[in-house]
Order: C-alpha cells, then sequence, then structure tokens
C-alpha cells in the first residue's frame, strides 16, 4: 500500500515544550478522529549540526530551542486533503489556531506531502 505522509519540522522553546506538547496531544487527537493513521511527534535526542546543512540549520535553532520533527500517515494524498478538510473545520483546531501565544515560531516551520516510494 503506497501511503501518504505530510512531515512537519520546527523549533520549540525549551521552556515551551510541555505547552507544545499538550498542544501536539490535542491536534494529533483531532488528526486520528477525522480519519489520519498515524500521527507523530519527536522531539531531538540526538541532532547535531553539519557543516552544510542539518535539521537545527534547517530551523535556525537558537540555543534556547529544540527540534521536532513530526509526521502524518494518510491511505493516499486525496485522503490527505479530504482529513485536513476536516479538521481545519473542527472547532478544536480552529480554537488553537487562534492561540496568540503559541508555543513555537510557526515562521520558522517546515512542512510538506510525501508519496512513500519504499515501504519494508
Amino acid at each position: 500500500m503506497a501511503l501518504y505522509v505530510d512531515g512537519f519540522l520546527l523549533p520549540v522553546p525549551k521552556k515551551e515544550v510541555e505547552a507544545y506538547r499538550k498542544l501536539a496531544r490535542k491536534a494529533g487527537k483531532i488528526w486520528r478522529e477525522h480519519g489520519a493513521l498515524h500521527y507523530v511527534e519527536c522531539i531531538e535526542d540526538d541532532v547535531k549540526p553539519g557543516k552544510w546543512t542539518s535539521f537545527p540549520q534547517a530551523v535556525k535553532l537558537k540555543k534556547n530551542e529544540t527540534v521536532w520533527f513530526s509526521w502524518i500517515v494518510y491511505k493516499s494524498r486525496k485522503h490527505r486533503d479530504q482529513v485536513n478538510a476536516k479538521v481545519m473545520a473542527d472547532p478544536r483546531m480552529q480554537a488553537m489556531a487562534e492561540m496568540k501565544d503559541m508555543p513555537f515560531d510557526g515562521k520558522r516551520m517546515m512542512w510538506g506531502g510525501f508519496k512513500s516510494m519504499v515501504e519494508v
């Protein structure tokens, strides 16, 4: 089965890790309720700056921040689009999007959709 994955990379201030974790847990439940197959949020553990590029450099990581790498799995791109439409229309998600003090810098967040090519 060729799956579809939305991937995310973002910096989170260390003092906001628990707030972000709480937000991610709520968001994950919403995505799963609307049909996402899998929802994962990971915090850096063995992530070092590279010579030319790296996860920290990609998000312009500051000294007081940590890198998060996350993904959501769907059956297909069509399924992703259907799930995301439901998620974005969900009042719980709209309330989160309207938060004035997000626990991360969305301007340095990266995301994109990916077709799976190898599954073992």
